[in-house]
């Protein structure tokens, strides 16, 4: 099986000991394609410079994560536009709204995410979305932005069946990780009956480590384990999730 994880962070200074290991120990669990969101500015170079050591297998987004937009995220923005001017990427992202932590930038990252909608159009790039304790805010400005050309992804998708059908309706396909392992992690409630053609698999690593490897790092050589919960669920054998998976991932990212 062929399996592309559409969602690690990779070239995090967590895997600085062992990246190439970890990128070895993918392509043995069957993990041949490894698409990369940005986070700010500060990840940029070892995010290229991965892609660069390992072109075969990753590839690049660029955007900026709503957790790093402060006031004046402005010249970030201008830095991820000058990027996506300059070579190709697999998408714009990752970019959102995250209102976990913090509620008080929010119209800082409504801005944030309205410029990336905007910039993903003008690129004819898909859009990864991060949305947290934000679904109705992210919805709304998706639907806002919404001309027929916009599509993408909404990453690490947990949301409950109604969410799951309003992302699916406009265009976007379902991002599902290691909280579909965790016990209480809803996956069991949205993703039945839901048709293969509208999910991605993702680890979302160094982050959300999927069962028997929750509170550890996590990796893309984990995302079998995502596969087989994804394949139990739905009914489905792994291969033809893993077939149907990969196939959405080049189609959506153009790989």
């Amino acid at each position: 099986m062929h399996l592309t994880d559409s969602h690690a962070h990779l070239y995090s200074e967590q895997f600085g000991p062992d990246r190439l290991a970890a990128l070895r120990r993918a392509q043995d669990a069957g993990v041949g394609t490894i698409v990369m969101p940005n986070i700010d500015h500060s990840s940029i170079d070892g995010m290229l410079a991965l892609e660069a050591e390992a072109p075969e297998t990753c590839f690049a987004m660029m955007g900026l994560h709503p957790c790093s937009v402060t006031r004046g995220f402005e010249a970030q923005l201008y830095e991820v536009e000058e990027w996506l001017g300059r070579r190709p990427f697999a998408a714009v992202g990752e970019a959102g709204l995250d209102l976990y932590w913090d509620k008080t930038l929010l119209a800082e990252q409504q801005e944030a995410l309205k410029i990336q909608l905007s910039l993903a159009k003008k690129h004819n790039l898909p859009i990864v979305l991060h949305t947290r304790e934000a679904f109705v805010e992210t919805v709304a400005l998706v639907e806002a932005a919404q001309d027929g050309t916009l599509r993408g992804v909404f990453h690490c998708f947990s949301g409950t069946p109604a969410e799951a059908a309003q992302a699916i309706g406009l265009g976007f396909r379902l991002g599902i990780g290691g909280v579909a392992t965790f016990k209480n992690g809803g996956a069991d409630k949205f993703l039945p009956g839901i048709g293969l053609e509208h999910l991605l698999l993702e680890t979302d690593c160094p982050y959300l480590a999927p069962v028997p490897y929750r509170g550890k790092r996590n990796e893309p050589a984990y995302l079998p384990l995502v596969l087989h919960r994804v394949a139990a669920l739905l009914g489905q054998t792994p291969e033809a999730v893993a077939e149907a998976t990969t196939r959405n991932a080049a189609a959506l990212f153009n790989l």
